[in-house]
């Protein structure tokens, strides 16, 4: 039986293979901790992964595949809801910097920009930002 037998198809599938990433991305450091654990129930109710699908994504993560997307903006919301779950426990290490890499170019970005995404996302979750980028931000929302 294949994984869309099991699973379903189209939207469904692909956030169930989304979810899988982010399991593995909280796995990746070790346990998954509390913040992390609520993090993801949070994620799987969002992405309607039912109970007995969470249990087997928490199981064996990795025997889910991954989704592209064609859309930027459907990739950027994959990264952040990722870098969401990364940053759960407040830092970043290095696995987690190059699992999180590759999911990027899984995603359909190209190295040299997953790159870039990455960084300047890392600078975001971890409070560096610039003033340009807070008032730019700051800016945005009010207008």
């Amino acid at each position: 039986m294949s994984f869309s037998d099991l699973f379903g198809s189209g939207e469904h599938l692909r956030n169930l293979s989304h979810f899988a990433s982010i399991v593995n991305l909280a796995a990746v450091d070790g346990d998954i901790n509390e913040d992390e654990e609520l993090l993801l129930k949070r994620f799987a109710r969002k992405l309607d992964i039912s109970e007995d699908e969470y249990a087997k994504v928490i199981e064996n993560p990795k025997s889910f595949p991954l989704s592209s997307y064609n859309s930027i903006e459907r990739r950027l919301e994959r990264l952040h809801d990722l870098f969401r779950i990364i940053f759960a426990d407040h830092i970043i290490d290095d696995e987690e910097t190059e699992l999180i890499k590759k999911y990027a170019i899984g995603l359909g970005f190209s190295s040299q920009a997953s790159e870039g995404i990455i960084k300047r996302s890392i600078q975001i979750f971890s409070g560096q930002l610039n003033f340009e980028d807070y008032r730019y931000l700051l800016e945005k929302e009010n207008s």
